[in-house]
């Protein structure tokens, strides 16, 4: 069988290096050579920070370094999914406005170039433990092959999309055919034309995949979109960007880099919180989704009514007019009610809606079904392909496994931080998540973490989540300097209180109990809870300003 199922995260445990003397000995290393590695290791450089950054993969991008399954790209609208440095914005020029995977390759490869950031990066060294030592008060961190870095300050961007999930389903390694999961997809691609194919998982990335081999597989392919819940996915409206366009906006872009940090999303727009949904009679609301849904994008669900999440028959006035413009868009009612049914099987948004292009059109093709796992879920994988519960073998050549993440926290858990007290990071988070500011948590001194749990994160455009944050980081960084500071830790105490307004934040919400991988409900035995900050990127910047305006609170520094 050809796939590819390891994890570019799995933990192979701690490794006793055989040498004393570390292969580096720095002020800050920086986990990951995505937005946050780069951001951060660009600005700490500027600040006189010692600064070096190691990344499991070959090159930079993170994420988007692994991402090469079909169709990959981001659903992030143009400007915003950048980085707010001048050198790099003045000086690169988008062809999309949602850059596809190959386009953004490349611009991780211009951001190393234009920042001489390659220097002090060590590529295919993955992260698989790191120790607080409190005598020399700073980490050890040891990689696979037992590179070994000693480090004052060791900061965590490994995203929120570090960890692939596997469902258990027996018979994984029985299939006799090609199978990848679709974030460690090879590089080369993977012929489909002519062979039966199947998705699984219709996620952002099951969706993108099913629309891209819809027109690959020929028509002697076939294509089967394994299904357990609808994606009520909304259009993206993609546009090629004119030279006249981007002339127009690099004009701007400073200030748009600006503007996108006063949104709750870190976008060019919010929620219309001072718009009820019912402040409209039956023909306004109508005219006002039209509106939305014609500009694309995730306007529908986040530049939309300030109550959709807040009040159900206004949640209900938002499916009713998705599923009427997506049904019409499929011609066989039985397909039809599987992928758009008239009721919804969760609050409208309660799973994050993806962005298509022509993902509902594909099954008016003959050779394109969907298959209902909620009335005959997967009981196994064997040689020929997917066996349900109805008895069924349905045999296919190639299965790609968009079965997701575990998300927000996983990239964490799988590598062994081990607190002064030689606690775990992963026993610690067991039973529930616990830090201050989605940035730190106790015990665990100068660790801090960037775009993971309990920050805005999930509820926000990327590189605004991690500019935010990074900012602050340096900005604490060189204080602890000026003032001779060495040791910085949260208090249970402020663990606690943060928690406790992340949960207050996140409970209005009709998505609050809606089990998604927002909440670590997509993992078997994972707790569910809020494990993202739900307050919006402004006032999030506003309460990481005042702690470090007010002496650092919640931390204590020696």
């Amino acid at each position: 069988m050809q796939r590819s199922l390891g994890n570019h995260t799995d933990s192979i445990g701690r490794i006793d290096s055989p040498y004393d003397d570390p292969d580096l000995d720095i002020d800050v290393l920086c986990i990951g050579a995505g937005f946050a590695g780069c951001y951060l290791l660009h600005n700490l450089r500027k600040a006189g920070f010692a600064t070096k950054v190691v990344e499991a993969g070959s090159d930079f991008g993170g994420v988007w370094h692994w991402n090469s399954y079909p169709g990959a790209r981001v659903d992030s609208q143009w400007p915003v999914y950048a980085l707010g440095i001048p050198e790099i914005y003045n000086n690169w020029t988008w062809t999309e406005h949602y850059p596809g995977h190959e386009e953004l390759k490349s611009y991780f490869q211009f951001v190393g170039e234009k920042l001489n950031l390659r220097r002090d990066v060590e590529f295919n060294k993955k992260v698989v433990s790191a120790d607080w030592d409190e005598k020399m008060k700073g980490w050890k961190v040891r990689c696979e092959g037992g590179f070994l870095v000693h480090t004052k300050f060791l900061i965590a961007g490994v995203g929120f999309a570090a960890k692939r999930y596997f469902p258990p389903w027996p018979g994984l390694d029985s299939f006799k055919g090609v199978m990848h999961h679709s974030s460690f997809w090879p590089q080369e691609g993977v012929d489909v034309r002519g062979k039966k194919v199947a998705v699984v998982g219709t996620g952002a990335t099951g969706v993108q995949i099913a629309q891209t081999w819809a027109k690959e597989i020929g028509e002697d392919g076939s294509l089967t979109v394994l299904q357990r819940t609808p994606n009520t996915a909304c259009p993206m409206r993609q546009k090629t960007i004119s030279k006249e366009e981007d002339a127009e906006m690099k004009a701007n872009l400073g200030e748009m880099f600006q503007e996108r940090l006063t949104h709750d999303g870190g976008f060019l727009y919010s929620p219309r919180t001072d718009l009820k949904t019912f402040d409209h009679s039956a023909e306004e609301i109508e005219r006002f989704f039209e509106e939305l849904w014609e500009m694309g994008g995730f306007r529908f669900i986040s530049n939309t009514y300030g109550d959709i999440y807040l009040n159900k028959k206004a949640n209900d006035e938002a499916y009713k007019f998705w599923a009427k413009k997506t049904r019409a868009r499929i011609n066989d009612p039985h397909k039809r009610d599987i992928l758009a049914p008239l009721e919804g099987l969760h609050i409208f948004g309660g799973k994050r809606p993806s962005l298509e292009q022509d993902y509902y059109e594909q099954f008016n093709k003959s050779n394109v079904l969907v298959l209902d796992l909620r009335a005959t879920p997967i009981v196994d994988i064997v040689p020929e392909g997917v066996r349900t519960a109805d008895g069924k073998v349905h045999e296919f050549d190639v299965i790609a496994l968009a079965t997701g993440y575990d998300s927000i926290t996983g990239g964490l858990k799988d590598i062994d931080f081990r607190s002064a007290q030689g606690e775990l990071l992963r026993d610690k988070w067991e039973k529930g998540t616990w830090t201050h500011l989605g940035m730190a948590t106790s015990s665990f001194p100068n660790f801090l973490f960037l775009y993971g749990p309990q920050g805005p994160t999930a509820n926000a455009n990327g590189p605004s989540c991690v500019e935010a944050q990074a900012d602050w980081i340096v900005d604490v960084l060189q204080w602890m300097r000026d003032e001779d500071k060495v040791r910085l830790d949260a208090t249970p105490e402020a663990e606690q209180e943060w928690r406790k307004i992340v949960h207050d934040f996140s409970t209005p919400s009709l998505k609050h109990n809606i089990p998604s991988w927002n909440n670590g409900g997509n993992i078997p035995g994972k707790p569910i809870e809020p494990l993202n900050y739900a307050g919006g990127l402004p006032r999030y910047i506003r309460t990481i300003v005042h702690v470090r305006r007010h002496g650092m609170e919640g931390f204590r520094v020696e």
